[in-house]
């Protein structure tokens, strides 16, 4: 009498499979309004939450600063992306670019699926600006692996160029069927990550659909295009900038959100 062993399938597989996720990506401007006049991380988490976004790719946010823990009575008693991610994204993930005295700051990721890596690429030019690409692997019910890549680029052009060289870099080591989102705060008033990024196949949601990126900076009268959402292996469906209250007054930077169908 033979017997027949069943192989356990991977959790991954025991879960339906999603075909889309709803993205949200915010400088966070470290939880102040413009010229840091008030520091509305509070009011920043309820706007963030009511997107009901899978992904929120955040730029400037704080780990942890001593001063500010002191003089703010609400500075919460977690990491600034902790606080962001509550109970509503179980999962998050934290690059640390800049480090001072008083404490750090760097670049997050909030998810509702679990991530199984996460690696911070430093691609600091020089010493008066640290950067980094913090480039978390999802696992996302459906696909063997999701990338997500959250950006701050720098504020010199020759950086910016170098830094782009870095991302392609790293997107081209990706393997090349999986869906890849990059999202974040791009400072790329010139235009041209475009034409650098499309050598490794990424494409720019609003370019897409709109024929230019968004205006996303100052945040109250958008004008310059600096955030962007790039993605490789998926497509992109009614992305939007968020420049109306309560948006314009919670950060320099309207945000960016957009469907990724997958």
């Amino acid at each position: 009498m033979s017997t027949v062993t069943s192989v356990p399938l991977p959790v991954n597989q025991l879960r339906p499979a999603v075909h889309s996720l709803r993205i949200l990506t915010v400088n966070m401007h470290k939880g102040f309004t413009v010229f840091n006049r008030r520091f509305i991380l509070p009011e920043l988490r309820d706007a963030v939450r009511t997107m009901e976004a899978d992904l929120v790719f955040l730029q400037e946010v704080h780990g942890t600063h001593q001063t500010h823990a002191k003089r703010y009575s609400n500075w919460p008693p977690t990491p600034q992306y902790e606080f962001l991610a509550d109970s509503m994204w179980p999962q998050f993930a934290y690059g640390r670019n800049a480090v001072y005295p008083d404490g750090d700051h760097g670049n997050a990721l909030l998810s509702k699926f679990p991530i199984l890596r996460h690696d911070n690429l430093d691609v600091s030019v020089g010493v008066h600006e640290q950067r980094g690409l913090l480039h978390s692997v999802l696992d996302v019910p459906g696909h063997r692996e999701v990338h997500a890549i959250c950006v701050h680029l720098g504020l010199r052009e020759a950086h910016r160029q170098k830094q782009l060289e870095l991302l392609c870099a790293l997107l081209d080591a990706l393997p090349q069927d999986a869906p890849v989102i990059v999202a974040g705060d791009f400072n790329d008033w010139r235009l041209r990550a475009d034409s650098v990024l499309a050598k490794a196949g990424m494409q720019e949601v609003f370019m897409q659909h709109y024929g230019m990126p968004a205006r996303s900076f100052p945040a109250r009268w958008p004008l310059l295009c600096l955030d962007r959402i790039y993605i490789r292996n998926a497509k992109s469906h009614e992305p939007q900038v968020l420049s109306t209250r309560p948006w314009s007054h919670l950060s320099d930077h309207a945000p960016l959100a957009v469907e990724v169908r997958l």
